[in-house]
Protein backbone atom coordinates (compact mmCIF):
# COMPACT_ATOMS: atom_id res chain seq x y z
CA UNK A 1 0.00 0.00 0.00
CA UNK A 2 1.22 3.52 -0.82
CA UNK A 3 0.33 6.81 0.87
CA UNK A 4 0.52 10.37 -0.48
CA UNK A 5 1.20 12.83 2.34
CA UNK A 6 0.17 16.49 2.20
CA UNK A 7 1.05 19.44 4.41
CA UNK A 8 -1.92 21.79 4.51
CA UNK A 9 -0.80 25.07 6.08
CA UNK A 10 -1.47 28.72 5.35
CA UNK A 11 -2.54 32.03 6.88
CA UNK A 12 -6.20 31.07 6.36
CA UNK A 13 -8.09 27.85 5.65
CA UNK A 14 -11.80 27.05 5.40
CA UNK A 15 -13.25 23.54 5.25
CA UNK A 16 -17.02 23.82 5.38
CA UNK A 17 -19.25 20.76 5.08
CA UNK A 18 -22.65 21.85 6.38
CA UNK A 19 -23.19 25.62 6.00
CA UNK A 20 -24.58 27.50 3.00
CA UNK A 21 -25.88 30.89 1.92
CA UNK A 22 -25.09 33.89 4.17
CA UNK A 23 -23.30 32.07 7.02
CA UNK A 24 -20.31 29.97 5.94
CA UNK A 25 -18.69 28.07 8.79
CA UNK A 26 -15.55 25.96 8.77
CA UNK A 27 -14.77 22.58 10.29
CA UNK A 28 -11.77 22.30 12.60
CA UNK A 29 -9.94 19.99 10.15
CA UNK A 30 -9.75 19.56 6.36
CA UNK A 31 -12.68 17.68 4.85
CA UNK A 32 -12.27 14.75 2.51
CA UNK A 33 -14.28 16.52 -0.20
CA UNK A 34 -12.04 19.60 0.15
CA UNK A 35 -8.84 17.58 -0.27
CA UNK A 36 -10.30 15.63 -3.20
CA UNK A 37 -11.18 18.99 -4.77
CA UNK A 38 -7.60 20.18 -4.28
CA UNK A 39 -6.25 17.04 -5.99
CA UNK A 40 -8.77 17.41 -8.81
CA UNK A 41 -7.66 21.03 -9.36
CA UNK A 42 -4.02 19.95 -9.51
CA UNK A 43 -4.86 17.40 -12.22
CA UNK A 44 -6.86 19.93 -14.24
CA UNK A 45 -10.30 18.42 -13.67
CA UNK A 46 -13.19 20.83 -14.06
CA UNK A 47 -16.22 20.86 -11.79
CA UNK A 48 -18.30 19.06 -14.39
CA UNK A 49 -15.73 16.28 -14.91
CA UNK A 50 -16.34 12.90 -13.23
CA UNK A 51 -14.28 12.02 -10.15
CA UNK A 52 -14.12 8.32 -10.97
CA UNK A 53 -10.41 7.85 -10.17
CA UNK A 54 -10.36 9.95 -7.01
CA UNK A 55 -13.49 8.72 -5.23
CA UNK A 56 -12.04 5.35 -4.05
CA UNK A 57 -9.07 7.03 -2.32
CA UNK A 58 -8.81 6.48 1.43
CA UNK A 59 -8.35 9.65 3.49
CA UNK A 60 -7.09 10.75 6.88
CA UNK A 61 -5.90 13.95 8.52
CA UNK A 62 -3.88 14.82 11.62
CA UNK A 63 -4.38 18.12 13.43
CA UNK A 64 -0.80 19.32 13.98
CA UNK A 65 -1.64 22.97 14.72
CA UNK A 66 -5.33 23.67 15.44
CA UNK A 67 -5.25 27.40 14.71
CA UNK A 68 -7.88 29.94 15.70
CA UNK A 69 -11.39 30.55 14.36
CA UNK A 70 -11.66 33.91 12.58
CA UNK A 71 -14.92 35.49 11.40
CA UNK A 72 -14.95 37.78 8.37
CA UNK A 73 -17.86 40.02 7.38
CA UNK A 74 -18.32 40.25 3.59
CA UNK A 75 -20.12 42.96 1.63
CA UNK A 76 -20.31 42.44 -2.13
CA UNK A 77 -21.95 44.17 -5.08
CA UNK A 78 -23.78 42.05 -7.63
CA UNK A 79 -22.69 41.94 -11.27
CA UNK A 80 -26.03 43.22 -12.53
CA UNK A 81 -25.34 46.66 -11.03
CA UNK A 82 -28.19 46.67 -8.53
CA UNK A 83 -27.83 48.70 -5.38
CA UNK A 84 -28.42 45.70 -3.10
CA UNK A 85 -25.27 44.48 -1.40
CA UNK A 86 -25.37 40.83 -0.23
CA UNK A 87 -24.02 40.33 3.27
CA UNK A 88 -22.22 37.16 4.33
CA UNK A 89 -20.38 35.94 7.40
CA UNK A 90 -17.46 33.65 6.65
CA UNK A 91 -15.42 31.73 9.19
CA UNK A 92 -11.80 30.68 8.70
CA UNK A 93 -9.04 28.80 10.49
CA UNK A 94 -6.07 31.12 11.05
CA UNK A 95 -2.49 29.83 11.44
CA UNK A 96 -3.47 26.16 11.27
CA UNK A 97 -1.41 23.25 9.96
CA UNK A 98 -2.48 19.71 9.12
CA UNK A 99 -0.95 16.48 7.87
CA UNK A 100 -3.32 14.89 5.37
CA UNK A 101 -2.91 11.48 3.78
CA UNK A 102 -4.56 9.65 0.90
CA UNK A 103 -3.93 6.02 0.03
CA UNK A 104 -4.63 4.17 -3.19
CA UNK A 105 -2.95 2.62 -6.24
CA UNK A 106 0.74 3.63 -6.46
CA UNK A 107 0.48 4.76 -10.09
CA UNK A 108 -2.42 7.10 -9.26
CA UNK A 109 -0.62 8.55 -6.24
CA UNK A 110 2.53 9.15 -8.30
CA UNK A 111 0.50 11.05 -10.90
CA UNK A 112 -1.14 13.12 -8.16
CA UNK A 113 2.24 13.98 -6.67
CA UNK A 114 3.45 15.16 -10.08
CA UNK A 115 0.30 17.21 -10.54
CA UNK A 116 0.76 18.87 -7.14
CA UNK A 117 4.29 19.93 -8.10
CA UNK A 118 2.93 21.59 -11.28
CA UNK A 119 -0.80 22.13 -10.69
CA UNK A 120 -3.06 22.87 -13.65
CA UNK A 121 -5.33 25.13 -11.57
CA UNK A 122 -4.25 27.15 -8.52
CA UNK A 123 -4.44 25.25 -5.25
CA UNK A 124 -6.57 26.50 -2.37
CA UNK A 125 -7.15 25.36 1.20
CA UNK A 126 -10.92 25.07 1.00
CA UNK A 127 -11.74 28.50 -0.51
CA UNK A 128 -10.20 30.56 -3.28
CA UNK A 129 -9.04 33.18 -0.81
CA UNK A 130 -6.91 30.58 1.04
CA UNK A 131 -3.71 29.68 -0.85
CA UNK A 132 -1.23 27.29 0.80
CA UNK A 133 1.85 28.77 2.46
CA UNK A 134 4.25 26.46 0.63
CA UNK A 135 4.55 23.18 -1.29
CA UNK A 136 1.68 20.84 -0.48
CA UNK A 137 3.07 17.41 -1.35
CA UNK A 138 5.34 15.57 1.09
CA UNK A 139 5.78 12.70 -1.33
CA UNK A 140 4.50 9.15 -1.84
CA UNK A 141 5.57 6.63 0.78
CA UNK A 142 5.13 2.92 1.40
CA UNK A 143 3.04 1.82 4.35
CA UNK A 144 -0.45 2.04 5.75
CA UNK A 145 -2.33 5.33 6.02
CA UNK A 146 -2.96 5.02 9.76
CA UNK A 147 0.70 4.19 10.43
CA UNK A 148 1.98 7.20 8.50
CA UNK A 149 -0.40 9.54 10.29
CA UNK A 150 0.63 8.09 13.64
CA UNK A 151 4.41 8.42 13.10
CA UNK A 152 5.18 11.23 10.61
CA UNK A 153 7.15 14.14 12.16
CA UNK A 154 5.24 17.06 13.63
CA UNK A 155 4.26 19.61 10.96
CA UNK A 156 3.50 22.58 13.20
CA UNK A 157 5.27 25.89 12.59
CA UNK A 158 8.65 26.40 14.24
CA UNK A 159 7.31 28.98 16.70
CA UNK A 160 4.58 26.54 17.76
CA UNK A 161 7.11 23.77 18.35
CA UNK A 162 9.37 26.09 20.37
CA UNK A 163 6.42 27.17 22.48
CA UNK A 164 6.05 23.51 23.50
CA UNK A 165 9.79 22.96 24.03
CA UNK A 166 9.23 21.86 27.59
CA UNK A 167 7.34 18.78 26.35
CA UNK A 168 9.30 15.90 24.76
CA UNK A 169 6.19 14.83 22.80
CA UNK A 170 2.82 16.24 21.79
CA UNK A 171 -0.53 14.45 21.58
CA UNK A 172 -2.24 15.02 18.22
CA UNK A 173 -5.72 14.08 17.03
CA UNK A 174 -6.28 11.97 13.90
CA UNK A 175 -9.48 11.71 11.85
CA UNK A 176 -9.45 8.96 9.22
CA UNK A 177 -11.70 6.77 7.12
CA UNK A 178 -12.99 3.87 9.18
CA UNK A 179 -11.78 0.37 8.40
CA UNK A 180 -13.57 -2.90 8.93
CA UNK A 181 -13.57 -3.74 12.62
CA UNK A 182 -12.90 -0.21 13.87
CA UNK A 183 -14.94 0.54 17.01
CA UNK A 184 -16.73 3.76 17.92
CA UNK A 185 -16.97 5.34 14.48
CA UNK A 186 -18.79 8.58 13.68
CA UNK A 187 -20.10 9.96 10.38
CA UNK A 188 -19.19 12.97 8.24
CA UNK A 189 -21.11 14.36 5.21
CA UNK A 190 -18.00 15.04 3.11
CA UNK A 191 -17.66 12.11 0.71
CA UNK A 192 -17.68 13.95 -2.62
CA UNK A 193 -19.71 12.41 -5.43
CA UNK A 194 -19.85 15.31 -7.90
CA UNK A 195 -18.69 18.95 -7.89
CA UNK A 196 -20.95 19.87 -10.81
CA UNK A 197 -22.51 23.23 -9.75
CA UNK A 198 -25.78 22.21 -11.38
CA UNK A 199 -26.10 19.21 -9.09
CA UNK A 200 -23.49 18.96 -6.36
CA UNK A 201 -23.63 15.70 -4.49
CA UNK A 202 -22.01 14.43 -1.32
CA UNK A 203 -22.57 11.31 0.72
CA UNK A 204 -21.73 10.25 4.27
CA UNK A 205 -18.64 8.33 5.36
CA UNK A 206 -17.63 6.62 8.59
CA UNK A 207 -14.78 8.29 10.48
CA UNK A 208 -12.52 7.12 13.31
CA UNK A 209 -11.16 9.64 15.82
CA UNK A 210 -7.93 8.67 17.59
CA UNK A 211 -4.74 10.18 19.04
CA UNK A 212 -1.01 9.73 18.65
CA UNK A 213 2.08 10.99 20.49
CA UNK A 214 4.69 12.63 18.22
CA UNK A 215 8.20 13.70 19.38
CA UNK A 216 8.77 17.44 19.60
CA UNK A 217 11.97 18.32 17.64
CA UNK A 218 12.25 21.59 19.61
CA UNK A 219 12.23 19.84 22.98
CA UNK A 220 14.74 21.40 25.34
CA UNK A 221 14.51 20.19 28.93
CA UNK A 222 14.79 22.82 31.60
CA UNK A 223 18.15 22.81 33.40
CA UNK A 224 18.16 21.21 36.81
CA UNK A 225 17.99 23.65 39.70
CA UNK A 226 18.82 22.90 43.29
CA UNK A 227 18.41 25.96 45.55
CA UNK A 228 20.76 24.37 48.09
CA UNK A 229 23.68 24.58 45.63
CA UNK A 230 24.33 28.19 46.67
CA UNK A 231 25.00 26.98 50.24
CA UNK A 232 27.62 24.44 49.19
CA UNK A 233 30.78 24.88 51.22
CA UNK A 234 29.18 27.19 53.75
CA UNK A 235 29.38 26.40 57.45
CA UNK A 236 27.24 27.61 60.29
CA UNK A 237 28.88 29.11 63.36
Amino acid sequence: MSVLLLRLAGPLQAWGTRSRFAHRHTDVAPSKSGVIGLLAAARGLRRTDPLTELLPLRFGVRIDQPGEILRDFHVARTLDGRTSMPLTYRHYLADAAFLAAVSGPPALLDSLQQALSRPYFPLFLGRRSCPPAGPVSLGVHDGMLRERLATWPWQAAGWKQRRQRGHPAVRLEILRDAESGDPLTETAPDQAVSFDPRHRRHSWRSVVREHTDIPNPAHHPAPGHDPMDVLEGWTCS
